[in-house]
């Protein structure tokens, strides 16, 4: 038996424990006890404040699946998969939404410290887009700032991101929050994704198995890594949502929307644009390759364009420099993974982590070309794999990044059902039936 079989096997022996509902309780119990540490802990004060409201609902959403383990056997129903996803999708609420709700309302009212900075400065950018027609600051202007302002004048992401900061632009009040709005993008895609899914008119041999599917929306919500970020800071959730969401479209054989989806989500950030790079590999095995293309790097040079003519130097200054820690500033992005430690404690540290980002790049290059991704699965496990090779070997990362490949490689075994060779059309579907 190979690795990869011996892993995928006892990834099913967990997941299916107890119908599900042993990994569910040691989900919430353990996310229970991060977030009572990050509450106790935590040197940042949006951190603290989200821990001690997630706290209460980790272990209420660990107290009804135990009840739903006592009663498994008796009443089936309250133990199965759609009793899971209500127990999901409250602790959702209770761990992400509420919290969230709670910092946007008490920053409303003065509360400086309830926000991480890229609230700000995604709401920064979306009043600087309705003002200069760009949300991007130049080299000048940002030198004009005070010091300890400076890394608030940069904004290290595609311009589509500013779009969530045009309802601060509008007005203040705390529904104008860029949370808020994240979490509501975050919702309706990963509402979509679902949907996509279970619509079994798509499918030749049946859509993916439910539980596998709870499984992946449980990763991109109630993992704290997630709920954590969206309630603080947020956002990433969007970016990951539209990715799950393009490789849904995969697992459907719909190439084009494929393209959109992962598109979209670059246009927001870069996090995205390796996602979409395999998954032109993906479209190319069904020779599609350039529809995926067509809307997976269509759409963010567009989103680029406006910023382009408006103020090139501003654009670069932000997007390009920034990020390769050449700005004015340097990012606060220090997380001890192996690529930070080696860039800080070798000689030409530095250099030796690009090298080694570098050699990891070429691997997956290597694998790419001799054996593109036929499945959506296998797609989601490369983009898994090699966005967790990256965060551990960049210079200059966060632990946060790590909701991108977490998410993606639980999401897999969500598309394993799906056939992603011969899209059904609905009259098929019903012949086949």
């Amino acid at each position: 038996m190979t690795a990869p079989s011996r892993a995928a096997r006892t990834w099913r022996t967990v997941h299916s424990a107890a119908g599900g509902l042993a990994l569910d309780l040691g989900l919430y119990a353990i996310s229970a006890g991060f977030a009572a540490a990050t509450a106790a802990t935590s040197t940042l004060a949006p951190h603290r404040a989200w821990g001690s409201i997630a706290t209460v609902g980790y272990l209420l959403a660990a107290l009804l699946v135990a009840g739903q383990l006592l009663v498994r056997r008796a009443r089936p129903a309250w133990a199965g998969t759609a009793a899971r996803s209500v127990v999901a999708g409250l602790a959702w609420l209770t761990t992400a939404l509420l919290p969230l709700v709670a910092q946007s309302v008490q920053r409303a009212a003065g509360r400086t410290d309830r926000a991480q900075e890229e609230v700000v400065v995604v709401e920064h950018a979306g009043i600087r887009l309705t003002e200069t027609g760009t949300p991007y600051l130049g080299h000048d202007a940002i030198a004009a700032l005070p010091a300890d302002e400076r890394l608030l004048g940069y904004t290290p992401y595609q311009p589509g991101m500013a779009l969530f900061g045009l309802p601060r632009a509008a007005t203040d009040a705390w529904w104008t929050d860029s949370r808020v709005w994240f979490a509501l993008v975050t919702a309706l895609v990963l509402t979509l994704a679902v949907a996509t899914l279970r619509d079994t008119r798509r499918f030749a041999t049946g859509s993916p198995a439910p539980a596998a599917v709870l499984r992946g929306v449980q990763a991109a919500t109630v993992l704290p890594v997630c709920a954590l970020t969206l309630a603080t800071g947020g956002d990433d959730l969007p970016v990951l949502a539209l990715c799950l969401l393009a490789l849904a479209f995969a697992a459907a054989g719909r190439p084009v929307a494929t393209g959109v989806a992962v598109g979209l989500a670059g246009a927001l950030k870069l996090f995205a644009w390796p996602v979409a790079l395999v998954l032109i590999f993906w479209g190319a095995t069904r020779r599609s390759g350039l529809r995926v293309a067509a809307g997976a790097f269509g759409l963010p040079v567009l989103a680029l364009l406006p910023a382009l003519l408006v103020d090139r130097d501003a654009l670069v200054e932000n997007v390009l420099r920034f990020p390769l820690g050449h700005g004015l500033v340097t990012s606060p992005a220090q997380s001890p993974f192996p690529g930070h430690l080696v860039a800080t404690t070798l000689p030409a540290g530095r250099a030796v982590a690009a090298a080694l980002l570098v050699a990891a790049g070429l691997a997956i290059a290597v694998r790419l070309l001799r054996r593109p991704p036929r499945t959506a699965a296998a797609t989601a496990l490369i983009c898994g794999y090699g966005l967790l090779a990256a965060i551990l070997l960049m210079p200059s990362t966060r632990f946060g990044y790590l909701l991108y490949p977490l998410a993606l490689l639980i999401w897999a075994p969500a598309l394993l059902s799906a056939p992603t060779r011969v899209p059904v059309s609905r009259t098929e579907a019903h012949a086949r039936a």
